[in-house]
């Protein structure tokens, strides 16, 4: 297991990245301003049924789209876990819509959704770049700030595609367009964000900067998570949360898309394989992932992992593996304390598959026999 050195290395901004604005209501100013700094006339709305029929918010981002004149329409075939035939039906609305740009509106599955089927319309082009993204997240999977996207193929396969200029142009960070979110979607996805900011402490080439924003992210999620639980209308903890899902997976060029470690990769096993939520696999996995850091990972991951505890205010331990183990209960009790504690049995999964997902690894296999 690679070490992450924290005396060397490099930082890169992802190429694409225009404008990030944030606040409470700042969709009606923080859209027009992208739209005239991206050059850009038309744009799409990509988002799924639930936020389109269930809540105002699309008619909300479509009625400051109408009033700038740059309206094209409404996508809303974007299923969980992105399925092709969804991409493929936008691909032709977005031609026969006169768009030029997208806006992603919803949670991790829109906003991928939009950069895979960006990735297909470059492609088939044969063009140079896609069409440009503006991303408005609803949940805190922090998708938006990535140049990767995951869609499921028609063979139910999940398909890993990445382009440097896939990254969304503008991103709009606005909590008030997050409050129809279904608490345990908003919650678990908030446990992902925690996933993104325990595991690039021990990414390779995460900088020494962006590993002091996950800290401080982490101490935001265990505040102000559990305060949008106990009252689900808090816009400003709802803000705090959205900026510090920003936080844990800050814009870097990155050379290529991957998983951030074992965590976040036996996450996207099981979402692809039994349509497992991704915030929800998190809610599974990192806190018996962050255990075994304890006894495989190397000495300057260790300390890594167990200095979060001062982040957190938390005393040591007086040993780093126990420090390591205490954030790992920390975790797991965060989880517990949000309603979010499961089993990889309630979600039906056969005993015999175990070993596959952890590709035959003892030490993940008992990990994964912890959580059955």
């Amino acid at each position: 297991m690679a070490s992450s050195s924290t005396t060397s290395g490099s930082y890169g901004w992802t190429d694409t990245l225009k404008g990030i604005y944030y606040g409470p209501g700042c969709v009606d100013t923080a859209l027009p301003a992208l739209i005239a700094k991206l050059g850009v006339k038309k744009g799409l709305i990509v988002t799924g049924r639930s936020l389109s029929t269930k809540t105002d918010v699309v008619r909300r981002v479509s009625d400051v789209l109408r009033a700038h004149n740059a309206f094209a329409g409404v996508f809303t075939d974007i299923g969980e876990h992105t399925p092709v035939a969804g991409i493929n039906a936008c691909i032709d609305v977005f031609r026969e819509s006169g768009a030029d740009f997208f806006v992603a509106l919803g949670g991790g599955s829109p906003i991928d959704g939009a950069k895979a089927i960006r990735f297909r319309i470059m492609e088939q082009a044969g063009a140079d770049a896609p069409p440009m993204q503006i991303a408005i997240p609803t949940t805190l999977s922090a998708a938006e700030y990535s140049i990767g996207a995951g869609y499921t193929d028609e063979s139910g396969n999940k398909v890993a595609v990445s382009h440097q200029l896939l990254a969304p142009a503008g991103i709009i960070l606005d909590a008030e367009l997050t409050l129809p979110t279904p608490d345990r979607l908003w919650l678990s996805t908030g446990i992902r964000a925690v996933d993104h900011c325990v595991e690039s402490l021990y990414r390779p080439f995460v900088s020494p900067p962006m590993k002091i924003l996950c800290y401080a992210a982490l101490a935001d999620f265990f505040e102000y998570l559990p305060r949008a639980m106990a009252d689900p209308t808090d816009v400003g903890a709802r803000q705090k949360l959205l900026i510090a899902a920003w936080m844990s997976l800050w814009p870097t060029k990155w050379e290529q898309y991957s998983a951030l470690g074992l965590s976040h990769a036996l996450g996207h096993r099981l979402g692809a394989t039994y349509g497992i939520p991704h915030g929800i696999t998190s809610c599974l996995t990192l806190a018996p992932v962050v255990a075994l850091q304890s006894r495989v990972a190397p000495a300057e991951d260790k300390e890594a992992l167990a200095r979060a505890l001062f982040y957190l205010a938390e005393p040591s331990t007086g040993s780093i593996e126990g420090d390591i183990m205490k954030l790992s209960g920390l975790i797991a009790g965060l989880v517990e304390k949000l309603g979010l504690k499961t089993t990889l049995s309630e979600y039906k999964i056969p005993r015999g598959d175990l070993p596959k997902l952890a590709q035959d690894k003892e030490d993940v296999v008992k990990l994964l026999e912890s959580i059955y």
